[in-house]
C-alpha cells in the first residue's frame, strides 16, 4: 500500500478511528471529497466513500513518509496524551514536510503557549511552533475544553471536583470543531496561516456546567471546588504517572487561571452556524 501510488488522493487526513478524526473523515465523504486516511491498524479505518486507508504512526518516521508522499493537505490530528507526544508530533511533521505536504490543519488547544497554566497546551504550542518552522503552510484549530468530556467529569457520586474555582470556560462541542476543519480542508489556500479559537457561545463556571449537565441529564450533578494540594491527594490513588497527573489537575486550573475564558465569533465565521451551547449539545441525539 504504497503512498507514491498516483491514484491515492492528496489530502490525507489522521485520527479516523477516533471521535473527532472520525467526524471529520465522515463529513468529508458525504461532502464528495476524496481523502487518504492514515491509520495504525487498517482494519479499523472506516470504510468510506473515495477513501484509501493508508498505515503509518506519528512516531515512524519512514513508514509516515511513504504514507505522505503525493499529499498536498494534511490533516493532523493531535495524539493521544502520552509523555512523549511532543516527541511523536515533530517526528510525524518532519516526515510530513520531506514528503512534500504543503499545508498542515492542526489541532490544538485554546490559548497554548510555552508558560500556558495546562500542561498539555505547552506541548500544543511545541506542535504549532515546529509546523511553523517546517516551512508548510499551516492552519491551526485552537479548540476550547470539550463539552463532550463534561459529563465524565462527575464521579459515580455525581460529583465534579476540582481547583477551578469560579473560573470560566467556554466549552465547545467536538460536532463544531469538525464542521470548521471540514471547511478549512475544503478550501485550504485561503485560511492558510491563521489561528482559529473555538469555542462555544457561553463562558461557563463549573457550577453553571454542573446545573445544566442536571437538568439535561436527569442525574444530579454538582461541583465541588478542591485546593491544588487535595487535587492531588485525591487523584494519587490512581497510579498514574506525575505528567499524567499534570494535566488532570491543570486543566481546572487553566480554569480559575482564566485560560479557557472568551467567547470567539470563529465558528460562526467559518460555518455560518452558531455553536452548540451545553444545553443545545446535551439534546443532540447521539446521547
Amino acid at each position: 500500500m504504497a503512498g507514491s501510488t498516483p491514484e491515492l488522493p492528496d489530502l490525507a487526513v489522521t485520527g479516523s478511528t477516533g471521535g473527532l478524526g472520525g467526524m471529520v473523515a465522515r463529513q468529508l465523504a458525504a461532502a464528495g471529497s476524496a481523502q487518504r486516511l492514515l491509520v495504525r491498524d487498517a482494519g479499523r479505518a472506516p470504510e468510506l466513500e473515495n477513501a484509501s486507508a493508508v498505515v503509518c504512526s506519528y512516531s515512524d518516521a519512514p513508514a509516515a513518509r511513504t504514507a505522505l508522499e503525493g499529499v498536498k493537505v494534511l490533516f493532523m490530528v493531535s495524539a493521544a496524551e502520552t509523555e512523549d507526544r511532543l516527541q511523536q508530533h515533530r517526528a510525524f511533521v518532519d516526515a510530513a514536510a520531506d514528503a512534500g505536504v504543503q499545508h498542515v490543519v492542526y489541532t490544538s488547544f485554546y490559548g497554548a503557549a510555552p508558560d500556558a497554566t495546562f500542561t498539555l497546551a505547552r506541548d500544543h504550542y511545541g506542535t504549532e511552533q515546529h509546523i511553523r518552522d517546517s516551512g508548510m503552510d499551516y492552519t491551526f484549530l485552537r479548540n476550547n475544553f470539550y463539552l463532550d468530556f463534561l459529563p465524565l467529569l462527575a464521579g459515580e457520586d455525581g460529583v465534579i471536583r476540582g481547583p477551578a474555582g469560579k473560573g470560566v470556560f467556554s466549552g465547545v462541542a467536538r460536532e463544531d470543531i469538525a464542521h470548521c476543519a471540514v471547511a478549512v480542508l475544503r478550501d485550504p489556500a485561503i485560511h492558510k496561516g491563521i489561528t482559529y479559537n473555538l469555542t462555544g457561545p457561553e463562558q461557563l463556571t463549573l457550577a453553571d456546567a454542573a446545573r445544566i449537565l442536571t437538568e439535561g441529564t436527569g442525574r444530579s450533578i454538582s461541583y465541588h471546588p478542591e485546593t491544588v494540594e487535595e487535587a492531588y491527594a485525591s487523584r494519587a490513588s490512581y497510579g498514574a504517572p506525575p505528567w499524567q497527573v499534570d494535566a488532570w489537575v491543570s486543566t481546572y486550573t487553566a480554569m480559575s487561571a482564566g485560560d479557557l475564558a472568551g467567547i470567539s465569533p470563529d465558528i460562526h465565521g467559518l460555518t455560518g452556524q452558531d455553536p452548540l451551547s451545553l444545553a443545545e449539545f446535551l439534546k443532540q441525539p447521539q446521547l
